[in-house]
């Protein structure tokens, strides 16, 4: 495969502008190249057969060098973020090389001298900011890790779309989680860590190995104190060293892809662990958080309680259900507002209206503010500014009627931060139909500037006269279909078809037309007159973009002071719409305020979950049958669940984590009461999964769960475990069921919901004085099973697989043949009592304090026993042995 050669001889060997591509291509060898050429971007060499390939597009191939063809392909310039958008999702990077100067003012220098070009931007998954490359409703995290030489370690990331920038404590143990929490597109890491195999990084991540000199923190503070032009950090918390190090990391890192033009950053977050619910990555996945199993956000729970109707709050509450609570003091003052547009639906309905015509203010800030926004973006500003300042007027006069909660009246406040100036020139100076980019001006309004209307006014009325002479030139010549087009190379020109040019020709008795170009079916001329108008029109239309130009950049600077203030407007109206979303749908699903406190309750009465009840009422299926929990620490924190499947087991245990983490985000809840004392982490092992990519077989993943939620879970936590041991043979499973149990119990001592098939567990109830047995309730008629999903005290006994089995469909003669071995299988089990295996087997009546076996002489002296060779008399006197000995040892 030719690619670029990066030696001093190849460009010497090279034609100017592909010794200029060359010298581009050697300073960002890591990505595809665009490189500018008129109204394409083009690529070359390896670039060129890697771009054609991911885009489906011609490979072609544009002169030699080293005697080689040159491969090549191309996309127009105008289309470029359409195959952007493919490039990214394929993984590659790809810098963006303009063309600096005026093709005219290259001539001057000379007929050889090539157009000044460099990289301005270096786009890679995590910098996106172009609206068609980004989900209006999801965060695009940039992340970046850093280890110190202590062993701390740290992970900062950033929305740079939104302004976002936070860093977070990590460790080992809790970067998975940290991760899945945070869900990157691209992560900055050093470049060592690729090669530790005790990292298991997600593949869906885009990783950036970086030199670990990235990540110096001496460098990274100066880094911080210059993006925020401060002398000092404090003001922003209290910073590690790693938290430093991975915040420089991330900011050089964004300074180096936007080429300097860095878009608009609040000040670094730091983020307090201790502060959240704390969900690993594999409890994300089984609960269904904000994708399903099958990767689809249709069927999540964040889909599910999606009411939002502003782009900025669509995010804000995916941040949310992302990263919930464990302060009781804020989870109560973001209920307090859900609360206080629950009460008053009709002003709810109200405020929602007025937040329904709110752009995206966030990410055309950023888009401005980084040199890369339009007309549109400004008038994104004007509106969605003009509209806060409404909705402050609309609560301020509510405000007076009933007192809003603390954080309600800050939002508020800040809504008459938008500046009213910036907001009275964008109405006053743009026009209604905007175009995308500046450069392709007539964006401001007429009669905003006298000069800007007379330049439009003189290139109005020449165009005027070029389609005057087009009717002339057509009846002058007799061709009607005798057009005058432009193009940016030739400029105006008079074009006919091949068959009409010798008419044109033979009509021309006074020579006025003259020949410019022949193309495969037509035949292009010109003229003195066409000549001198179009110099005009090119004089009054360059007049006119210059002078557009220049207010464009006036605006823009008016906006950069005003960053923070438009920012702050942005979150607080992103905000609003999140409570008055969460209070339309607590009205319109029937969910009430849960009751948060630091205790170790958990009652939950008539609870339903969220996501399989609006599937039920979207079918107009069957009424969802809501259950009650009680899991009070201290008391009966544990509940085992028996039953069989079908019944609504895994739906029982996942609503009531759902409606835990519904809560803790400041939600109000699927249940007609509700009482949780708050949670630190939130544990969930539910479902069959393999990651045969990583060699684990179902069984293996379903241990390596539950070690991490033995190992984890402290007696604020809320586990859900369902079917432990199912995936290695019934005495090794119920085994380790068993032991599960008893850890839970006597050293998590968690609140947690355990189902199990092992009715034999339920024995348990009598001996371990925290664990309550419930059972789904299923009713038998005639052979076959209802399925009440009702949650009801005591246990199953039977798992009643072979209805289940009958239900799916199996083949008579199996489930018959079936019936008859379960029968005598029970039988041969009814002759030993589970009770007794309680109190006989060391393992479990003994709980987790391993025992050397006692001394025996009965059993010594069975054991060596042979009856075959005993007489009458000396059985009997053997049996007078064992009374005597069996007296000794009770002794």
């Amino acid at each position: 495969m030719h690619g670029p050669i990066e030696s001093t001889q190849s460009f010497a060997d090279a034609t100017p502008m592909m010794a200029q591509y060359l010298s581009v291509k050697q300073k960002h060898g890591d990505g595809l190249l665009f490189y500018r050429m008129g109204d394409f971007y083009e690529l070359f060499f390896d670039d060129a057969v890697k771009a054609s390939a991911t885009l489906g597009i011609a490979l072609t191939k544009r002169g030699k060098h080293l005697n080689e063809d040159i491969p090549m392909c191309g996309v127009p310039v105008h289309a470029a973020e359409h195959y952007l958008q493919k490039l990214i999702r394929a993984g590659h990077r790809v810098a963006i090389c303009e063309q600096l100067e005026d093709p005219a003012e290259a001539k001057k220098r000379g007929s050889k001298s090539v157009v000044k070009r460099d990289v301005v931007r270096l786009v890679t998954p995590g910098t996106l900011t172009e609206e068609t490359l980004l989900d209006a409703t999801s965060r695009n995290h940039l992340a970046a890790l850093s280890f110190s030489g202590t062993g701390e370690a740290s992970l900062a990331f950033a929305d740079i779309s939104t302004g976002e920038l936070a860093v977070i404590e990590t460790s080992r143990a809790t970067l998975s989680a940290d991760l899945a929490r945070i869900n990157p597109t691209e992560l900055l890491l050093p470049d060592r860590l690729l090669d530790d195999v005790s990292f298991q990084w997600d593949d869906a991540i885009a990783l950036s190995p970086l030199p670990q000199s990235r990540f110096d923190s001496a460098n990274g503070e100066a880094r911080i104190k210059a993006q925020f032009q401060v002398g000092a950090l404090d003001a922003f918390g209290s910073f590690r060293r790693a938290d430093i190090s991975a915040l420089g990391a991330l900011l050089d890192y964004i300074h180096l892809t936007q080429v300097g033009q860095v878009p608009f950053l609040r000040p670094p977050r730091l983020e307090q662990r201790s502060h959240g619910l704390v969900i690993d990555a594999a409890t994300r996945a089984n609960l269904e958080l904000s994708r399903t199993m099958q990767g689809d956000r249709k069927g999540s729970l964040l889909d599910c309680i999606t009411r939002t109707v502003t782009s900025s709050g669509a995010r804000l509450l995916g941040d949310f259900l992302a990263r919930p609570l464990a302060d009781v003091t804020t989870i109560n003052a973001r209920l307090d507002c859900v609360s206080y547009w629950h009460r008053d639906d009709r002003l709810n309905l109200l405020l929602r209206d007025h937040l329904r015509q709110v752009p995206d203010l966030e990410r055309a800030l950023a888009r401005l503010s980084g040199n890369r926004g339009g007309p549109r973006d400004l008038a994104s500003l004007r509106d969605g500014l003009q509209k806060s300042l409404e909705l402050h007027d609309l609560l301020q006069t509510q405000n007076t009627l009933t007192l809003m909660p603390q954080r309600l009246a800050e939002l508020n406040a800040a809504l008459q931060c938008a500046p009213r100036t910036l907001v009275a020139t964008l109405k006053l100076a743009l026009s209604e139909d905007l175009p995308l980019l500046a450069r392709d001006g007539d964006f401001i309004a007429f009669g905003y500037n006298a000069e800007l209307d007379e330049a439009r006014a003189l290139s109005k009325d020449t165009r005027e006269v070029i389609a005057e002479l087009q009717n002339d030139y057509a009846e002058r010549s007799g061709i009607k279909t005798l057009k005058i087009k432009h193009n940016n190379i030739l400029g105006y020109f008079i074009e006919v078809t091949a068959q009409q040019a010798p008419i044109l020709q033979a009509a021309d008795t006074d020579k006025i037309f003259i020949h410019r170009q022949t193309i495969a079916n037509a035949m292009r001329f010109t003229t003195l007159k066409l000549s001198d108008l179009e110099q005009k029109i090119s004089a009054a239309g360059g007049k006119a973009l210059a002078i557009e130009t220049d207010h464009f950049q006036k605006f823009c600077a008016m906006v950069s002071a005003e960053l923070l203030n438009i920012s702050n407007v942005a979150q607080s109206l992103a905000e609003l719409d999140v409570f008055t979303s969460l209070a339309n749908l607590a009205l319109e699903q029937r969910y009430s305020r849960p009751v948060i406190d630091d205790s170790l309750r958990f009652e939950i009465e008539d609870g339903r979950h969220p996501v399989v009840e609006a599937s039920l009422t979207q079918k107009g299926d069957r009424a969802f049958s809501p259950n009650s929990v009680s899991l009070n620490g201290g008391e009966k924190q544990l509940w085992l669940l028996t039953g069989p499947n079908m019944a609504g087991k895994s739906t029982f245990l996942r609503q009531n984590a759902l409606i835990t983490i519904l809560a803790q985000i400041g939600s109000f809840v699927p249940a007609a009461k509700a009482h949780i004392g708050i949670v630190d982490r939130v544990f969930s092992r539910v479902g069959a999964a393999d990651d045969l990519a990583r060699g684990r077989s179902t069984f293996m993943v379903e241990m390596v769960e539950t070690a991490a939620i033995l190992n984890q879970a402290t007696q604020r936590s809320l586990v859900i475990l369902d079917e432990i041991g199912r995936g290695t043979s019934t005495f090794d499973g119920l085994s380790i069921a068993w032991a599960t149990l008893e850890h839970l119990h006597d050293v998590n001592k968690s609140r947690a919901l355990f189902a199990t098939h092992y009715h034999e567990l339920t024995a348990l109830e009598r001996n371990l004085k925290h664990v309550a047995c419930a059972t789904m309730k299923v009713r038998e008629y005639k052979g076959d099973i209802v399925f009440l999903h009702e949650v009801v005290p005591g246990a199953a006994d039977r798992s009643y697989g072979i209805q289940v089995a009958k239900l799916a469909g199996l083949p008579a003669n199996v489930t018959q043949r079936a019936g008859d071995v379960l029968r005598k299988l029970e039988d041969h089990r009814a002759k030993q009592s589970t009770l007794a295996l309680v109190d006989d087997l060391p393992l479990f009546s003994e709980r987790m304090k391993p025992t050397e076996a006692a001394e025996n002489p009965v059993l010594e002296a069975i054991t060596n026993l042979l009856p075959d060779q005993l007489s009458p008399r000396e059985a009997l006197e053997f049996l007078y042995q064992l009374k005597k000995l069996s007296e000794t040892k009770s002794k």
